[in-house]
């Protein structure tokens, strides 16, 4: 039996993820956490085969989280499941320690498969995105948008600030000053030749990475 510990801060979400599981006898869902703290919590106190986690969820989350996971549990497969179907954010969110990833429009059937083979210790990647990164690798001149400019925490603050978070709050939320973030704040606008957190929005709209 795959014991599977859900991480999203919608409930809708969650519910529909009750009635898929359902429908797989060797899969059982031994817990739910709706921010990164209760993940955190949920990890610490209890045994799961697989994390089925959302990138974007009140508190530490996405990369930052992935990353403060393989701290602690360094085995523990983690399979993404989100809306952002854009290969930087599916880049990152691998590099940082996802084994899998795939996107909530993909069919029931899909994600089923996707947990199995996470679980048992495989790789996943939704086949739309693995096609275009396969396509970005092997193109001769390869299109860099700004944002694949950026470092993993100044592409953590730039999802911050897009989801309407002030410098104080994302600074609580990561652990850090509220200089370091204004600091990562400024270096980005800089690499994307932004200058408002309006453009930023603007620009995330256009290239699919708000939720």
């Amino acid at each position: 039996m795959i014991r599977l510990l859900i991480a999203d801060d919608h409930a809708i979400v969650r519910g529909g993820l009750k009635q898929i599981i359902a429908l797989a006898p060797d899969i059982e869902i031994a817990g739910e956490a709706t921010c990164g703290t209760e993940v955190m919590q949920h990890l610490h106190q209890g045994v799961f085969d697989l994390l089925l986690l959302d990138l974007n969820m009140p508190g530490v989350s996405g990369v930052d989280l992935i990353a403060r996971i393989r701290l602690g549990q360094a085995d523990l497969p983690i399979l993404v499941f989100t809306m952002h179907n854009e290969t930087q954010v599916a880049s990152r969110a691998l590099k940082a320690g996802a084994a899998g990833y795939i996107t909530k429009d993909s069919d029931p059937e899909r994600l089923l498969a996707a947990i199995r083979k996470v679980s048992a210790g495989g790789k996943y990647l939704d086949p739309a995105l693995a096609e275009q990164m396969a396509f970005d690798a092997t193109s001769k001149n390869p299109c860099l948008l700004p944002h694949a400019l950026l470092s993993d925490r100044e592409f953590e603050v730039f999802r911050k600030l897009i989801a309407g978070f002030g410098v104080n709050e994302i600074a609580e939320q990561l652990s850090i000053s509220n200089k370091t973030v204004s600091t990562h704040k400024v270096h980005m606008m800089e690499k994307m030749n932004l200058g408002s957190v309006a453009e930023l929005v603007r620009y995330a709209m256009q290239h699919g990475l708000t939720d």
